[in-house]
């Protein structure tokens, strides 16, 4: 059941009033490294219910006539045609929608970087493909023994051999599709190439999670874990703020590593390092805009349930990893939750059994529970799906909300002219099919205007979806899973 349990207001006031005041107290330019999804933070929506996966956007739009974007990308994640499990693209496509919706906000994108750049077929076409579109490409290269050999790192052998990114305004914001896209060791690289043009710039990272004053072992902090496990990063009390402070705050395993190069460059720079810690660093005031941490507890629970079905049906589709689904896992285990406690499981895996076919149940914001099973006419997803919003609408289960009318010809369309064997419609058709029944049937009206009312509710698929209907989910605004299996037996699924 959805709880709200997270003051968005409260945090875009705070999180903006600190990132003025780090600006304040650096030179010609400040890099801010942008952690987490800057347009859509999904997940952070996902474990802090009431976060606006907008948040971090609409506060860097204050800011458009004094800053521009650089889009890190890892050109390993090109190579590998890594996906973005939230809106299930390739990290390559994403900084193309990436540079759309910044132009979109009226903020400029200055260039791509291409970090750990290695020749390969697939980094090489996508930089040219970028370079084709007007795109500044910079590229930025593996250093043996980073982050540990500061030495070297901070050298013209190190950092000294990458490509200086132009930029032209005081303030740059670095972002990347994903984790492990290279944003901070990006950051760093220009801090570097920028004292060696005699210029002072500094440096500040804004990121969600892990939530630095909560404690450790929170869900939301594991959950975080979950999100990152293809990574293996880990959470961790700061070391450096705890010897600097005496006070025990949580961060993970990358900043910590990278801290004492930052913590040299700087001092190479300025003098002195501003920061004790890698959680100084750090403008994240989401800690404290959390009014009901039952609510943030069980949202984080689900999230790592919902990321452990993601594990099996990533291992099932052979791209998954056995190593990722041990760990979140075991993350389970620490916080005592199962697949059983989520609550559309079960009712879905009952339909299944009693009807012999795939079948899909649905948990509504207000926890009532409907189902759907696989018929000749609709697939469990759109009989699911239309049987949740005539239950928000209020419409009895035995009414007809679209007409066999409307029905009978797009069945005919998709076997007879579109070349499909199956007749059965799929989440968008049905949805078309109801937006035209609502032209002249009441009922229908009612139920399209119930649509808004399942965001946030959470599906569970006894067979792993189709693409077109877990699309349809994700643009729905629910929290889709799957078991791992296929509702056939052919080698291809699309």
């Amino acid at each position: 059941m959805f709880k709200v349990g997270f003051d968005n207001d409260k945090y875009l006031k705070l999180q903006s009033g600190k990132i003025k005041e780090r600006i304040s107290l650096f030179g010609e330019r400040l890099y801010i490294e942008f952690g987490g999804k800057l347009f859509d933070d999904f997940h952070a929506a996902r474990v802090l219910p009431g976060f606006a996966p907008d948040s971090k956007i609409r506060m860097l739009a204050e800011l458009k006539d004094e800053a521009e974007i650089i889009i890190a990308i890892n050109a390993s994640d090109i190579e590998k045609n890594k996906v973005r499990g939230d809106i299930g693209i390739t990290y390559d496509l994403d900084v193309l929608r990436l540079i759309d919706a910044f132009r979109g906000w009226g903020l400029y994108v200055g260039s791509v970087v291409m970090t750990r750049y290695k020749s390969s077929p697939a980094a090489d076409t996508f930089k040219q493909k970028l370079q084709n579109l007007g795109i500044k490409v910079y590229k930025h290269y593996d250093i043996d023994g980073y982050p540990h050999n500061v030495p070297l790192i901070v050298s013209d052998e190190g950092f000294g051999r990458n490509e200086y990114a132009e930029t032209t305004r005081s303030i740059v914001i670095v972002t990347g599709p994903g984790p492990g896209s290279g944003k901070m060791a990006t950051c760093l690289s220009q801090i570097y190439h920028e004292s060696k043009m005699g210029r002072k710039s500094g440096y500040a990272k804004f990121e969600t999670f892990p939530v630095w004053n909560v404690p450790l072992n929170h869900p939301v902090n594991l959950a975080y874990e979950a999100a990152t496990a293809d990574l293996n990063d880990m959470n961790m009390i700061d070391p450096f703020h705890l010897d600097a402070y005496g006070v025990p705050v949580v961060n993970y395993n990358r900043d910590v590593e990278v801290f004492p190069v930052l913590r040299s460059m700087l001092e190479g720079i300025l003098g002195e390092c501003p920061y004790k810690s890698p959680t100084d660093m750090g403008v994240n005031m989401a800690g404290y805009c959390i009014f009901d941490d039952e609510a943030v507890r069980y949202a984080a629970k689900h999230e790592i349930i919902r990321r452990y079905y993601n594990a099996l049906c990533s291992i099932r589709k052979g791209g998954g990893s056995e190593i990722e689904r041990g760990k979140i896992e075991l993350l389970m285990q620490k916080l005592s939750c199962s697949c059983r406690d989520r609550l559309s499981v079960k009712p879905a895996l009952d339909k299944a059994e009693s009807t012999g076919a795939p079948a899909v149940s649905i948990e509504l914001n207000d926890g009532r529970i409907v189902t759907g099973k696989t018929s000749s006419v609709l697939g469990a997803s759109s009989a699911a799906l239309l049987n949740a919003l005539k239950t928000l609408a209020g419409i009895d289960n035995s009414i007809d909300v679209i007409s066999p009318e409307i029905l009978e010809p797009i069945q005919r369309l998709k076997v007879d002219h579109l070349g499909n064997h199956n007749p059965r419609l799929h989440t968008d058709e049905v949805l078309i099919a109801l937006s035209i029944s609502a032209v002249n049937d009441p009922n229908s009206k009612r139920a399209m205007e119930a649509i808004p009312a399942l965001r946030y509710a959470e599906v569970h698929s006894t067979v792993i979806l189709s693409q077109v209907d877990a699309s349809t989910f994700r643009k729905l605004g629910v929290n889709l899973t799957c078991e791992p299996m296929y509702q056939t037996k052919k080698l291809f699924h699309s």
